[in-house]
């Protein structure tokens, strides 16, 4: 009886060791860790609004002039393609004009035809090797900064109506605190898609850029009417003085929400904003612009003066330029300002 036990029990222990060998054997590798795409194209990528798709920068891309509804107007001068980095293949422009966060963000927002810039981020992602991502979000949220700019063209003409600076003045910090929750889901959406493509935080850089004054109480006064800069002196100051650096705190504190860096682009246009120089070649944002061309087609007609005050063609080499040098360190914040060379460069910054 002890025999047939023990034999019973090696039995039982022999087929254990098998089937233990047989599961050792069979089970599957883990899966790799994700990872960034290689062998392919590095690239820098822009997403946000008409400050940074180029927008009165001319020479737009093929479809984001008006076809269809389509008014990105996604310039190839716009700052993304004047950075100067070595090793990079390619500089892809996402960006529309007009953009509010939540068409960068993830979800069913549209723009100008167009659906979400992170979604497409996403896709990119999984195709080509993203180096870097610029971000320029917030102004069209809550803000509307660029409505509130034509109320105060509006009350150049009627002087008997309060300008938009009293208009809007006493409200303008509301305005920035609702963006930043929306500007923030935004960053944190473009960090979402990178993730879910194989990207750590640590893979990708993303700057979040902040806005420029495009006008100044410097105005040339031969200039203050309709052939260049039709605006009340007061709202200039206001403009300069008031809203950019309101709206320049708050995209600081959303590029902090993110774990972003950050590039203060509120000084950036001293001296070279719209109507501050005799030579418009020399100013660095276009000032009142009417395509007439468009006034004469109805469906054209209505975005015949989109080009007015924002940065033209050198305003986005220059800023560029600052962007490329910030990407080449390791600051965690800096602020574009002009040298002794007239360009502008990154001066290192506490961080956002």
């Amino acid at each position: 009886m002890m025999r047939r036990y023990r034999w019973h029990v090696a039995v039982l222990l022999m087929v254990i060791l098998l089937l233990g060998a047989f599961l050792v054997v069979t089970e599957p590798e883990p899966p790799p860790a994700p990872a960034p795409p290689t062998g392919v194209p590095r690239v820098l990528v822009a997403l946000g609004d008409s400050t940074i798709s180029g927008e009165a920068a001319g020479d737009y891309e093929d479809g984001t002039d008006g076809a269809d509804g389509n008014w990105c107007h996604r310039s190839r001068n716009a700052s993304i393609h004047h950075t100067g980095l070595r090793g990079i293949d390619e500089t892809i422009n996402l960006a529309c004009s007009g953009a509010p966060s939540a068409q960068v963000a993830l979800g069913d927002a549209e723009q100008y035809t167009e659906g979400s810039q992170a979604h497409r981020l996403g896709v990119l992602a999984r195709q080509k090797r993203v180096v870097a991502v610029l971000v320029a979000v917030g102004a069209n949220d809550d803000p509307a900064f660029s409505h509130v700019l034509d109320g105060c063209v509006q009350a150049w003409f009627d002087r008997g109506k309060p300008g938009c600076a009293a208009v809007v003045g006493g409200q303008w910090q509301q305005r920035v605190d609702a963006m930043v929750p929306k500007a923030t889901r935004a960053l944190a959406d473009i960090r979402s898609v990178l993730l879910a493509a194989g990207y750590q935080p640590t893979d990708y850089q993303l700057v979040v850029q902040s806005y420029v004054a495009p006008i100044s109480p410097d105005v040339r006064p031969e200039l203050r009417n309709l052939n260049g800069c039709p605006f009340r002196e007061e709202d200039l100051r206001w403009v300069r003085d008031a809203a950019v650096p309101a709206m320049t705190e708050g995209v600081r504190r959303v590029a902090r929400g993110a774990g972003a860096r950050f590039l203060d682009l509120s000084r950036a246009g001293a001296g070279r904003e719209a109507c501050a120089r005799q030579d418009p070649a020399q100013e660095w944002f276009s000032r009142l612009a009417v395509r007439w061309q468009d006034l004469r087609d109805e469906a054209r007609a209505t975005h015949a003066l989109q080009e007015s005050f924002h940065p033209n063609a050198a305003g986005h080499a220059q800023f560029g330029r600052c962007l490329g040098e910030f990407l080449g360190t390791a600051d965690r914040a800096a602020a574009c300002l002009p040298g002794a060379d007239g360009n502008l460069h990154a001066a290192s910054s506490a961080g956002p």
